[in-house]
């Protein structure tokens, strides 16, 4: 992976190749200016004085993990994969609610519940599609999503301040809605392009869980093809897409008429109609049945946070590509590329060029871990006051979440190691360096990046 590099002036230069960053340190032509990612300052050299060629960032959204890569031409000379703490903040909230609720109704049972009067911040986001919601526990959820969205911007003008990013390429959407909702349209390129199917098989496979349709516990038992386990729930195998309606019975290619089944319970079902192939398994039809007629709102969900990050993309004046999800597995696909959030996000639009060269061999894995929390007393499950959080957040210049270099003279732990520290308000920190958490000392650390509310380490 390539070396992020700045002049003098801190203006990001052209990405070096480790060799040659290992040469501008050892002649003392530059410095370290960042461990995570790993940047130069050079101390002599200016931006204008050399000639930076044009690289583009590459962004796959995720719920979870979003892939961020950067090419310069058709080389990959920078990956990382983002994990998002969404998920936990939604958690926390609800859990702060539930307390919240809890104490007033011990305290105040007299008090009338509050008026739905609060207002819609402007770009508020979408949590959910339940409307019926109130106003203040979508608004905590929100929360969630916003992070998604603000944790990758932070990223992305971080990135920028570090490397020479003249475009953007973004995945805007997981499914293409449009070949979803009517596939059979002809005459139109667009809808009978080479990309025809890819959106259909990948929004099914996300829809059924990437296994045979029984969306139940896995089956123990083979399939035997006669029928004693039909759609027997298999994950790992090859999966065909089928019609819950036969066709030859007057069904449609609809995607709410697909399913995925592999191959053995596929050939057992042949052109009969699922009730009749169901017939004595009720409770996987009627889960078949009702999952087949859910709308589209999975997909919805999950294009939601991808919107507010194009918009916000687009106001950092850089020119913004965008792909579907089928258009990124296709472009990954033809490449013969691993299924990664990384390679994804190297292959998302059409600027993927038609031949891709990687010069990443572990991605930079960043996760995110916030700055502590705020709130200044913390209660037991039924809401009562327990113990008071310090005052303070940093204890003799180190503060939880700092990266340190721990050297150890003597004793069990004896050695060097660099890792992420928690702090105690006595002198025994808490250091996590990829082992076992130990106890140290603070006069055996060393500070090399102070926290920024991210964890860093390289994929195995």
């Amino acid at each position: 992976m390539h070396v992020f590099v700045l002049d003098k002036d801190k203006n990001p230069l052209a990405p070096c190749h480790p060799a040659k960053a290992r040469r501008l340190l050892k002649s003392g032509r530059a410095s370290v200016f960042r461990r995570y990612p790993f940047t130069l300052i050079l101390h002599e050299i200016e931006a204008k004085d050399c000639v930076v060629p044009e690289t583009q960032l590459k962004i796959d959204p995720g719920s979870q993990t979003t892939g961020l890569a950067i090419l310069s031409e058709n080389r990959v000379i920078w990956a990382s994969e983002l994990s998002h703490r969404g998920q936990q903040i939604k958690n926390d909230l609800e859990k702060r609610r539930a307390l919240r609720r809890s104490r007033r109704h011990r305290k105040t049972r007299y008090r009338k519940p509050r008026c739905l009067n609060r207002t819609r911040p402007k770009g508020w986001l979408l949590p959910s599609l339940n409307a019926s919601a109130p106003l203040s526990v979508e608004s905590e959820r929100s929360r969630g999503l916003n992070h998604r969205v603000e944790t990758t911007m932070t990223w992305v003008n971080r990135l920028r301040k570090l490397c020479p990013i003249v475009s953007i390429a973004q995945e805007l959407v997981r499914f293409d809605t449009q070949k979803l909702q009517n596939p059979e349209v002809s005459g139109i390129e667009y809808q009978q392009g080479e990309l025809l199917g890819y959106e259909i098989r990948e929004f099914l496979l996300e829809k059924w869980g990437r296994k045979c349709a029984s969306l139940g516990a896995r089956s123990l038992a083979p399939c035997d093809g006669a029928g004693s386990h039909r759609y027997c729930g298999a994950e790992n195998l090859p999966l065909e897409v089928e019609h819950i309606h036969p066709k030859s019975q007057g069904g449609s290619d609809r995607v709410s008429n697909l399913t995925l089944a592999c191959h053995t319970c596929n050939q057992a079902k042949g052109n009969r109609d699922i009730r009749e192939f169901l017939s004595g398994k009720p409770t996987v039809l009627n889960r078949i049945l009702k999952q087949a007629k859910a709308p589209l709102k999975d997909a919805a969900a999950v294009n939601a946070t991808r919107w507010k990050l194009y918009q916000q993309l687009k106001e950092t004046g850089l020119p913004v590509e965008v792909g579907t999800g089928g258009q990124t597995k296709f472009n990954r696909t033809r490449l013969g590329l691993p299924k990664t959030h990384w390679f994804d996000a190297a292959c998302v639009g059409k600027s993927t060029p038609d031949r891709l060269d990687v010069a990443v061999e572990k991605p930079l894995l960043v996760a995110a871990k916030g700055h502590g929390v705020r709130q200044r007393c913390r209660s037991d499950r039924y809401g009562f006051p327990r113990t008071h959080a310090p005052k303070a957040k940093s204890f003799q210049g180190f503060q939880t979440g700092d990266i340190v270099k721990a050297t150890i003279p003597q004793g069990k732990f004896a050695g060097n190691y660099t890792g992420r520290i928690a702090i105690r308000f006595r002198p025994s920190f808490r250091l996590n360096a990829g082992v076992k958490p130990f106890d140290v000392h603070p006069k055996y650390l060393t500070t090399v990046q102070k926290s920024d509310g991210y964890e860093y380490r390289f994929s195995k």
